[in-house]
This record gives structure tokens, C-alpha cells and sequence, in this order.
């Protein structure tokens, strides 16, 4: 496995992965387009990459603009195997280096996205207009669940 930083070529492979996923899934495919990718890789935030034999399994994007996490996904039969652990490290770590103070996200109620955000140390702050579960992480609890995990 190689994690590095997404770049414009990676774009067509994370709709691939977008498209793969087994919850949160996207009602309208047209709903996320290649253009809204490059728009939080490249102008909003930064996004990440799981490679394995050259294809991408799995990706996150963090956006700066409106301090959220944009995506987090995996290709279903990669999940359990820390990947998303990973790439959501990297992204965190990225983020609160830029200064910010907090970040958010929404996932929908009951799937693996929320069990995984939750054990992460994400805290509930009620459901936004979605429906969807709203999480927020602030600087202050990461680096507390940086500590822990390496202590």
C-alpha cells in the first residue's frame, strides 16, 4: 500500500471509489463532479490517496474553506484493514497544521462511517439539514488522541 498526496490525475479513480461505496451513497452520480473534486483537491483543501498495485482504493479530502471534511471513502472490499485510519490521520494532521482550530463532518446515521468516526474521537453536535449525523474535532482533542494512541 502507498499513501501520498492526490494530485489531477487521481481525479477519474476517486469517482471510481466514490461510486463503489456500499453506505452514503450518492443518490445522484452527477451530484459530485470531477470539476467539485478538483475544486476541494486543489482550490479548497488537500486530499489524500491510498494506492494498491497502482489503483487508488481509497482517498479523503479536506476542505479549508468551510473547515470540513469533504470525503472520506474506501472501495468496500478495503475497508477493515486501517486504510481509512490512515487517511484520515494524514488529513487531520494536515489540517490542524494549517492553524485551523476545529473541523467538522456529516455521515448518515447508523453505518460504518459513524462507528469509525466515533472510536476516532469525533464528538456529536446533533443532525444537521441532511438528516445526517454532524461530528466536529478540535485541535485540542486530536492532539489528546495523538498522544494516546502513541503512548
Amino acid at each position: 500500500m502507498t499513501y501520498r498526496e492526490a494530485n489531477i490525475y487521481d481525479v477519474k479513480q476517486i469517482q471510481i471509489v466514490r461510486h463503489s461505496v456500499k453506505e452514503n451513497i450518492l443518490s445522484n452520480l452527477d451530484r459530485v463532479t470531477d470539476d467539485d473534486c478538483e475544486e476541494f483537491l486543489f482550490r479548497r483543501g488537500k486530499g489524500w490517496v491510498c494506492e494498491v498495485d497502482g489503483l487508488i482504493v481509497g482517498f479523503a479530502i479536506a476542505d479549508l474553506k468551510d473547515n470540513n471534511i469533504w470525503a472520506l471513502f474506501l472501495k468496500p472490499e478495503f475497508e477493515g484493514r486501517g486504510i481509512g485510519r490512515h487517511l484520515h490521520n494524514l488529513m487531520l494532521d494536515w489540517y490542524f497544521a494549517t492553524g485551523k482550530e476545529k473541523v467538522w463532518l456529516g455521515t448518515s446515521p447508523n453505518t460504518r462511517a459513524e462507528k469509525f468516526y466515533r472510536k476516532l474521537g469525533w464528538t456529536e453536535k446533533g443532525l444537521d439539514s441532511d438528516n445526517e449525523i454532524k461530528f466536529e474535532m478540535t485541535s485540542e482533542d486530536w492532539l489528546r488522541k495523538k498522544r494516546e494512541i502513541h503512548s
